[in-house]
């Protein structure tokens, strides 16, 4: 059969073609039905209805509450077999990078489900002219994709979804440029945010149902370093050297790395460097200092979480633009994948108010090489069967937990624990 958006009428490519090739069963893209050229009468056959589902997947209700409990491979049409879900997205050209963050936020399971229900979004009224909408039209086109348990082939092409965000970011992310993954998750969640009717304060969306905290953020600005010191204590006493607090929102937090240092053993093999992810946690423990300088002023920041979300990024600062080049630092984050609790980092009146602040990892994303030329890969936890598989592009393998740790992981989507859950990883 052949596909056709141009219609059936006698002028039509798809009419000549019929005559001229003897080629009669056609598909309208839009409508989903079946035709038979020349004579032009719609055809009724089950056995279409494999090719229609796999164009435009729907779900229901059923299906999707229990896809967290799926373990059934699924057999495609060529004859491999996968997991709804762990499919590989082709990379057209240098696209990984957004490929990750799809893959990532595709097993999120309240955003998934969202969009896999596309009576969720599609009464949203938007501006006339308004563009960004295609975004969440292509993401819930995705997700029902990449989550089809019929597919015809064990990976998705991201390709209309990639255009969207070509055409909404007004081509700050390209398909043939490298991209910055936290970059373009921080952008995307935002985008779809308000492109749901989401608002900065007032207006939430399933976006910040799911991503979004709070934090308090304490700031003192200090006097110029080369100040005699009795000019600086002067300065001290005035109002604007005071520590003013601001309560702000965060989709993720940037968990900063010691700088690297580069060591040498004595077969002058560069050695590098380990931290454990609860040091750079100590950042939001609401005593840590952190200095940042304008280049007029300098000011000492503390943070402190008040809000955990259910579902919690953190991105891993690897980068650091100098004058004329990016530095990447390789340093490794050592992480339990399971149990870890976040309640330290709480301010003392709010850590009654959440019962539960204890985090297993889902999503894990490496960038491997050199900063602006290196490639992303990812892990992911399948909820249904408890194992971990590791994703770049089209290539799906599975991977176990231990080795997740000794990546260069750049971003990571923990999900909180909920009361009736134990730890069923066992890691």
């Amino acid at each position: 059969s052949s596909l056709s958006l141009a219609g059936r009428g006698l002028k039509s490519h798809a009419y000549i073609h019929s005559v001229q090739l003897s080629h009669h069963v056609f598909l309208n893209l839009h409508t989903l039905k079946f035709y038979c050229l020349p004579d032009n009468y719609e055809i009724i056959d089950s056995s279409l209805e494999d090719i229609t589902y796999v164009l435009k997947p729907t779900f229901t209700a059923q299906h999707i509450s229990n896809l967290d409990k799926q373990a059934k491979l699924s057999r495609a049409y060529d004859g491999t077999t996968y997991l709804p879900g762990i499919v590989g997205l082709n990379n057209i050209k240098a696209n990984d990078y957004a490929n990750a963050v799809l893959q990532a936020l595709s097993n999120v399971p309240p955003l998934r489900n969202y969009f896999l229900e596309e009576d969720n979004y599609k009464s949203i009224k938007r501006p006339p002219g308004d563009i960004m909408f295609l975004l969440v039209q292509r993401f819930g086109e995705l997700m029902r994709k990449l989550w089809n348990p019929r597919n015809f082939k064990a990976h998705v092409s991201p390709h209309e979804m990639l255009q969207a965000v070509v055409l909404c970011s007004k081509k700050n992310f390209q398909i043939t440029k490298q991209g910055d993954g936290v970059d373009f998750l921080s952008w995307f969640l935002n985008a779809l945010h308000s492109a749901l009717g989401g608002t900065k304060k007032k207006k939430k969306t399933i976006v910040t149902d799911v991503f979004q905290g709070s934090m308090r953020i304490f700031t003192k600005k200090l006097p110029h370093p080369d100040l005699p010191a009795e000019e600086k204590a002067q300065l001290l006493q005035n109002a604007e050297y005071q520590e003013t607090m601001v309560e702000s929102t965060f989709m993720y937090l940037t968990l900063d790395l010691p700088t690297a240092p580069l060591y040498k053993d004595e077969k002058e093999q560069l050695i590098i460097p380990q931290v454990p992810l609860f040091s750079i946690l100590a950042k939001f423990n609401g005593a840590t200092e952190k200095e940042y300088k304008t280049y007029k002023e300098n000011f000492l920041k503390r943070f402190q979480l008040t809000r955990l979300p259910p579902y919690l990024i953190f991105c891993i600062k690897r980068f650091t633009k100098n004058n004329f080049f990016v530095e990447k630092n390789p340093t490794i984050v050592n992480f339990p994948i399971t149990n870890v609790d976040l309640r330290e980092y709480l301010s003392e009146e709010v850590q009654a108010v959440h019962t539960n602040t204890t985090y297993d990892l889902i999503a894990n994303i490496v960038h491997d090489g050199k900063p602006s030329e290196g490639s992303y890969r990812i892990h992911v936890l399948h909820h249904g069967t408890g194992k971990w598989y590791e994703l770049q592009d089209l290539q799906v393998t599975d991977i176990l937990p231990q080795m997740i740790t000794l990546s260069e992981a750049y971003i990571q989507i923990w999900k909180r624990r909920e009361e009736d859950e134990t730890n069923q990883q066992g890691a």
